[in-house]
């Protein structure tokens, strides 16, 4: 086996197979984001701080070769495991079959951000990263709610999620999901505990919905209104809402508003009215990227450029002002003061969605 001509003669494509890490005969792909656990102690740690009843029905995203799941089988009543890879999924048929576990256990083939999710009542999951964000917030819309998520996300991500205002991480991702939940990072969890080992360290974090949910319009203009305010996240709120694109969208969506009004129109019914330009209101991209505040290219728009838009400047601006808000930047700012904007925007008749 170890012989030197055996060796040489092998092709170099299957040499890359044998060295590829197997477990149950599988091999991963670091492509799709397969990242296996194999520490068992790491795995006892997550299921233990999930705080996981023996009546719950457990979400399991991403289980693979079911390392994760039998332990959340030990803990709770029943896992769904919804599993893209049709690999994994035979894998985890063949592991619990004729097991006092398969009738506890449904298994879901399929992309888990196209599925529709069926009733669970906390997720337990080590998940592909390319989905975090999206997942997130699928998850976060997810009725009725769940009690808690506890996920493995890439370390960045986690610590923009948990960010709080003042924090180089705080960002639309960190506002947004603390809007619609409670956050906390349980735990730091080394490259070293998968297999194959990520490029990066990772984080357990748990999320808590909020209850009451925030109503969905208000998630809608908050998500707009942070889509400006972390447009330049370390400039003044004065100097953002100066920006020429920023004003020409706002104005656009603010004379639509009034238009609808004007025609009776019902408004509710009318929610989705686009902001084209800066596509505010869709949450389902990857919020964790904010743009480099590097440079000072904001457009300021001359106040002799037409009556119309300066006096829809002047409208934005005394907002600011109204509010104390016009010397004040984003990345300092609390869930509470964006919300104080926001309802000050829509007092003088200026909406986000």
């Amino acid at each position: 086996m170890a012989g030197g001509k055996l060796k040489k003669d092998k092709p170099r494509a299957n040499a890359k197979a044998a060295a590829a890490p197997y477990q149950g005969g599988i091999s991963f792909h670091k492509s799709k984001g397969q990242h296996i656990l194999k520490n068992p102690l790491l795995v006892d740690s997550i299921v233990q701080k999930s705080g996981i009843k023996t009546t719950d029905v457990i979400l399991e995203i991403g289980p693979g070769t079911g390392n994760l799941t039998k332990k959340l089988l030990d803990a709770g009543k029943s896992v769904v495991a919804v599993e893209l890879d049709p690999r994994m999924v035979l894998e985890l048929q063949r592991r619990f079959q004729g097991t006092p576990y398969s009738h506890r256990l449904k298994v879901i083939q399929g992309d888990v951000l196209k599925t529709e999710l069926p009733y669970f009542d906390i997720c337990v999951a080590n998940i592909p990263y390319q989905i975090s964000s999206p997942l997130t917030f699928k998850l976060l819309k997810h009725q009725p709610p769940f009690r808690c998520a506890v996920i493995m996300f890439q370390r960045e991500f986690a610590m923009r999620l948990v960010a709080q205002p003042g924090d180089n991480l705080y960002c639309r991702l960190s506002a947004n999901t603390q809007l619609r939940a409670r956050v906390s990072h349980l735990l730091k969890v080394g490259k070293n505990n998968f297999r194959p080992p990520p490029k990066v360290d990772s984080s357990v974090v748990r999320i808590e919905p909020r209850k009451p949910a925030p109503d969905v319009n208000l998630v809608r203009e908050f998500d707009g209104l942070m889509r400006i305010c972390f447009n330049r996240k370390n400039k003044t709120l004065g100097s953002i809402f100066r920006q020429k694109t920023i004003l020409s969208v706002m104005e656009k969506n603010y004379k639509t508003l009034q238009a609808l009004h004007q025609s009776q129109s019902d408004l509710s019914g009318n929610s989705n009215v686009g902001m084209d330009s800066l596509d505010f209101g869709d949450d389902g991209d990857d919020m964790g990227m904010d743009v480099d505040d590097s440079g000072d290219n904001e457009m300021e728009l001359e106040d002799g450029n037409g009556g119309e838009v300066t006096e829809f400047k002047e409208k934005v601006l005394n907002v600011l002002k109204e509010g104390d808000f016009e010397e004040k930047r984003s990345s300092k700012l609390t869930q509470q003061e964006f919300l104080y904007l926001l309802s000050l925007f829509n007092k003088a008749g200026i909406h986000f969605s």
